[in-house]
C-alpha cells in the first residue's frame, strides 16, 4: 500500500508537471493572441472615437452653417424693413411738403385778393418803408430798365 501511495504521489507529482508545463506552453501560445485582441479592441476603440469626433465636428459645422444662414436672413429681414420705413419716411415728408405748400398758396391767395385794389395802402407801405429805411440805397428803374444810379448823391 505505501508503494501505491508512493506511486499515487509520484503520479500526482508528474501530473502536477504536465498541468504546470501545459499551462506554461499555453501561456506562450495564448499571450501573444491576447495581446493581438488587446490592440485589435484599442483600434475599434480608437477608431469609434475617431469617428464620433468626427460626426461631432460635421454636426457642429452643419450649426455654424446654419446660424450663419439665419444671420444673414436676419440681416435681409432687418435692411428690407429699413427700406421699407425709409419709403414710408420719404412718403410722409413728401405729405408734409405737399400741405406746407398748399398753405402757403393759399395764404398767399389771400394776400393777394386783399391787397387787389388797395393801391392806396400798398402805396403808404411802401413810402413807410422808404421812410424807415436806415441810408440804404434804393434803385428805381426808368423807361429803359436801367437804374437811376445814386441819385441821392446830388442833393450832398
Amino acid at each position: 500500500m505505501y508503494q501505491n501511495r508512493q506511486a499515487l504521489a509520484v503520479g500526482s507529482l508528474i501530473m502536477l508537471l504536465l498541468i504546470s508545463v501545459a499551462v506554461v506552453v499555453m501561456s506562450f501560445w495564448a499571450w501573444p493572441k491576447y495581446n493581438l485582441y488587446r490592440m485589435e479592441m484599442q483600434g475599434r476603440a480608437a477608431l469609434k472615437e475617431a469617428e464620433w469626433s468626427k460626426q461631432i465636428l460635421i454636426e457642429e459645422a452643419r450649426a455654424r452653417e446654419t446660424a450663419a444662414l439665419m444671420q444673414a436672413n436676419a440681416r435681409v429681414t432687418l435692411a428690407e424693413a429699413e427700406g421699407k420705413a425709409a419709403v414710408v419716411r420719404a412718403k410722409a415728408e413728401g405729405l408734409a411738403d405737399i400741405e406746407r405748400a398748399k398753405a402757403a398758396a393759399e395764404s398767399n391767395r389771400i394776400i393777394g385778393e386783399s391787397l387787389k385794389g388797395n393801391t392806396e395802402y400798398l402805396r403808404y407801405i411802401w413810402i413807410k418803408g422808404l421812410q424807415d429805411g436806415k441810408g440804404e440805397r434804393i434803385y428805381i428803374p426808368t423807361e429803359a430798365g436801367l437804374p437811376i444810379l445814386e441819385a441821392g448823391n446830388l442833393a450832398k
